[in-house]
């Protein structure tokens, strides 16, 4: 019988993968089929994506799919949120991509308060303040160049982008547009007062759509270059709202931890909560698969141990940073959320300037900084857990913990004691597992919301811990 696989091509901050995967005997089969490396390029003083280079990283991906005879029957692109591009009424370029960690955004917030008050923003687009936003982003295009913006005919999202270039069709994806606090949270679209307001040219803001939507087949160019053609489907493109599709939870009593260089904490609602209280909370309502509403809020995550580790790690495997974090006596707790940790040029001395101000240890080795990141992230997902309680009414039984991060162990045994709640972890390919469901359901493979979910639980090991 022949092979009907669908193709994730998962990209995050830190690297991509093209993951196929297929049903076989009821059960999602999954095979990586290429990988590589990203990160951002610093130039001109400026931090910037290379789009050309991660658009190579695709199409090199989709001939090794052609090489092993594996031809996808769909594909879909997911990436990072709030990142865009700015085209010309060509579809060409306008200007470099700068990324979210760029500092062009420092005192933004200011500027795009004098247009509408954070509070207003807050309960018209329901998302949680940070610095990155595409709000901000654009605001600072604006106030540095304000040409590019009259020069650009369409802002795309970063994985909008990739498919209108395998697809020559050019929408924009619900769940990742969500990200960028431009979006309504009640109609589901732009909202036309927010871009107005701040003076950003609406026609280059173009049509929502679903996650889901088929977009086509390859262009003609594309097709030519691998020699097959494949149907080219928007899934939920931002990677969190992939991952929340793929919890395999049978409980609305959940809350989720999506675990990777962010760790993104939450529930999934059908109405967003927009008040006052939930903004000085910063919680987020970023845009979910069907329409659902991932209410969550976004904390540093493993990114904190991934600077450590380039700085003082000297080639430690991150399986042996997690023994060594046992054995540490470090009791250091400290403050994920200090925005000092966005982009510093020194995560041990961020790390370290936090620790003093609080009255904390400062750590003195690679095992005691594991150790009080591990400690701080349990602490975080423990206030975090109340806080969505609090707000949204529910007494939560369980947390499932998807992503790369669910790997690890002691990271897990400190959620479950810090949250008082049974933790399950598992499956680690989150983001990649749904796309490829949200393919599947797309094509007729799977029927609904639920009928993926069902088939992801009865496909992979989950890890229990209490």
């Amino acid at each position: 019988m022949e092979l009907k696989a669908h193709l994730a091509i998962d990209i995050g901050a830190s690297g991509g993968r093209h993951i196929l995967g297929w049903l076989e005997d009821g059960k999602l089969r999954l095979e990586e089929v290429h990988r590589f490396p990203n990160g951002m390029k610093q130039k001109d003083g400026c931090l910037y994506w290379d789009v050309e280079a991660i658009f190579s990283e695709i199409i090199a991906g989709l001939k090794k799919c052609a090489e092993i005879g594996k031809i996808p029957v769909s594909v879909g692109i997911d990436t990072w949120g709030v990142d865009f591009v700015l085209l010309d009424k060509d579809g060409n370029l306008v200007a470099p991509t700068i990324a979210y960690r760029d500092s062009r955004t420092d005192g933004m917030d200011i500027e795009v308060s004098k247009c509408i008050s954070e509070p207003e923003l807050y309960a018209r687009a329901g998302i949680q303040k940070m610095l990155i936003n595409t709000v901000y982003q654009l605001m600072a295009i604006k106030k540095s160049s304000e040409y590019t913006l009259k020069s650009a005919a369409h802002l795309l999202m970063m994985p909008d982008y990739f498919h209108y270039r395998l697809s020559g069709v050019m929408k924009n994806e619900y769940t990742i547009a969500t990200t960028g606090a431009l979006i309504n949270s009640e109609s589901k679209t732009w909202d036309d007062e927010i871009i107005s307001r701040c003076g950003f040219p609406r026609e280059i803001f173009g049509e929502i759509v679903p996650a889901g939507t088929i977009l086509g087949g390859f262009t003609e160019q594309i097709k030519n270059t691998f020699g097959f053609d494949s149907t080219v489907i928007m899934p939920p493109s931002h990677d969190t709202a992939g991952a929340f599709l793929a919890v395999p939870t049978k409980s609305d009593r959940s809350v989720y931890i999506s675990s990777g260089t962010w760790s993104l904490m939450g529930v999934e609602l059908l109405s967003p909560i927009t008040n006052e209280i939930s903004r000085v909370a910063n919680i987020t309502n970023e845009g979910g698969y069907n329409y659902r509403y991932r209410y969550l809020k976004n904390i540093a995550g493993l990114w904190l141990l991934q600077c450590v580790r380039n700085e003082i790690g000297d080639g430690i495997d991150y399986a042996e940073l997690v023994k060594m974090a046992r054995k540490s006596g470090c009791d250091t707790i400290f403050d994920v959320n200090d925005d000092r940790f966005t982009s510093p040029a020194s995560m041990v001395e961020a790390i370290s300037e936090v620790c003093r101000e609080a009255g904390q240890t400062v750590p003195s080795s690679i095992a005691d900084f594991a150790r009080s990141i591990f400690r701080s992230l349990a602490v975080s997902y423990s206030n975090t857990a109340k806080d969505l309680e609090a707000l949204t009414g529910t007494t939560f039984e369980s947390v499932n913990i998807i992503g790369g991060g669910s790997q690890n162990e002691f990271l897990n045994e400190l959620t479950a004691k810090a949250t008082g709640l049974p933790v399950y972890a598992g499956p680690t390919e989150g983001t990649a597992l749904g796309s490829i469901a949200a393919q599947m359901i797309s094509m007729g493979v799977l029927a609904d919301l639920e009928d993926a979910r069902k088939v992801i639980r009865n496909s992979f090991d989950i890890k229990f811990y209490k």
